[in-house]
């Protein structure tokens, strides 16, 4: 069987032909409003208010403060200033003094003392002298028979402190004053340092 002949497209008719879609302009995108400012750069954006601030320093403040007086460290030992004798030194315008003092270790472990001041609040002026060391402490007192009458046994740094233990000795210093301003003093404190200890400071 033969085909039928092909019928051409009528002319009358123009060929139609598919051409490619064109793409349109994308949509516009949604813009957010972005401050930057708000974000990082004001105070009232990322602080809380005044007042809470305000009250939460002063409850760090009182809170440290309460544990700063409550854990401050204390001597170890305890004592006193029991009797003060001075002679005035011959030829000199300064006098030798004899500072009796008692001292209670009221740790649990031996303490040794490094060193020994005494400072004199005399004439206008404070003066301070290290304790005189054993030898020459018993010479001075050998020399001064009104000062050895008032003295101990000498008190000198290296002294070596029991747990629990109670001790009396003389301090042998002076002071270039003469002996009636030495009289009309202020006041006479011994300070006396522990090795690894708070001082132990004593007034009268």
């Amino acid at each position: 069987m033969s085909n039928p002949p092909l019928t051409p497209a009528d002319p009358g008719q123009p060929a139609t032909s598919v051409e490619p879609a064109t793409p349109g302009p994308a949509p516009a995108e949604q813009q957010t409003d972005f401050n930057i400012g708000e974000e990082y750069g004001t105070a009232g954006k990322s602080l809380p208010p005044v007042g809470i601030v305000a009250i939460c320093l002063a409850v760090v403040v009182a809170i440290a403060t309460v544990y700063a007086l409550t854990h401050r460290a204390h001597p170890q030992s305890s004592g006193s200033i029991d009797d003060v004798a001075a002679v005035a030194m011959p030829g000199q315008k300064a006098v030798m003094v004899a500072v009796n003092v008692s001292l209670q270790n009221n740790a649990e472990r031996q303490t040794w003392i490094k060193t020994i001041q005494v400072t004199a609040d005399a004439g206008g002026e404070k003066h301070t002298d290290d304790a005189a060391p054993g030898v020459d402490a018993k010479s001075y007192l050998d020399s001064l028979p009104d000062l050895k009458q008032h003295a101990l046994q000498v008190l000198t740094p290296e002294k070596r402190i029991n747990p629990g233990e109670k001790i009396a000795g003389t301090i042998v210093v002076s002071f270039p004053v003469t002996a009636e301003t030495f009289a009309a003093r202020k006041s006479i404190t011994v300070t006396i340092t522990p090795y690894d200890e708070v001082p132990i400071i004593l007034t009268k």
